[in-house]
C-alpha cells in the first residue's frame, strides 16, 4: 500500500504541475478482463497544450492521464491500482463530432500482485492501451478502449492482465 500511496503522490504533484497551464477533464470507465472482473475507473487528463502533423484531415495531439482503478473480482481477487500515462491521440477533423484514435505506455502499481487467476509478479506494472472514440463539440467524449498490464518481464510470474472499457470523459 506504501507503493500505492508514494505513486499517487508522485502523480498528484506531476498532474498538478500540468493543471495549471490547462483545465482538467475527468474520466469515469466501466470495463471487464477476460475473466469476468468488472473493472471500475475514475482518471483525471489534462490536454497538452502542443499538436503536430496538423492537416484537413486531422492532428496529432495528446494528454496526460492519472486513475485509480477497482478490479472487482471475487473475494480473493478484488484488487485497486493507481496508473500514469502519456497518452498520443490523433484526431480527426470534425464540426461537432472528431473521432480520434489514442495510444500510450505508462506506468501503474496495484495493491495485490493477484488479479484472477493471473500472478503479477510485482506490484509495478507498465500500462499498454489502445483506443478509439469521438469527441464532441460539448467537451464531452465517448470511447472504447483496451489496456494491458504486465511488468515486461522484470520479476516472474508475468501473468499479466487486459482491461477492455468503454469510458466518458468531460471537461470541467
Amino acid at each position: 500500500m506504501k507503493k500505492l500511496l508514494c505513486l499517487a503522490v508522485v502523480a498528484a504533484a506531476t498532474l498538478g504541475h500540468t493543471f495549471t497551464a490547462q483545465a482538467a477533464d475527468i474520466t469515469f470507465a466501466v470495463g471487464q478482463t477476460s475473466d469476468s472482473t468488472m473493472t471500475y475507473r475514475i482518471g483525471v487528463q489534462s490536454n497538452w497544450d502542443a499538436s503536430w502533423w496538423q492537416t484537413s484531415v486531422g492532428r496529432l495531439t495528446g494528454y496526460w492521464d492519472g486513475g485509480y482503478t477497482f478490479w472487482d473480482g471475487d473475494k480473493t481477487s478484488n484488487n485497486h491500482s493507481l496508473s500514469f500515462a502519456p497518452v498520443f491521440v490523433y484526431e480527426f477533423a470534425g464540426e461537432s463530432v472528431k473521432p480520434y484514435i489514442e495510444a500510450g505506455v505508462g506506468v501503474a502499481a496495484f495493491a495485490h500482485t493477484e488479479l484472477e487467476s493471473n500472478k503479477l509478479g510485482s506490484s509495478f506494472q507498465f500500462e499498454d492501451r489502445i483506443g478509439f472514440g469521438l469527441r464532441f463539440a460539448g467537451g464531452h467524449e465517448v470511447g472504447i478502449r483496451a489496456i494491458h498490464y504486465s511488468n515486461a518481464g522484470l520479476s516472474q510470474p508475468n501473468d499479466g492482465v487486459e482491461s477492455f472499457a468503454l469510458h466518458y470523459r468531460m471537461s470541467l
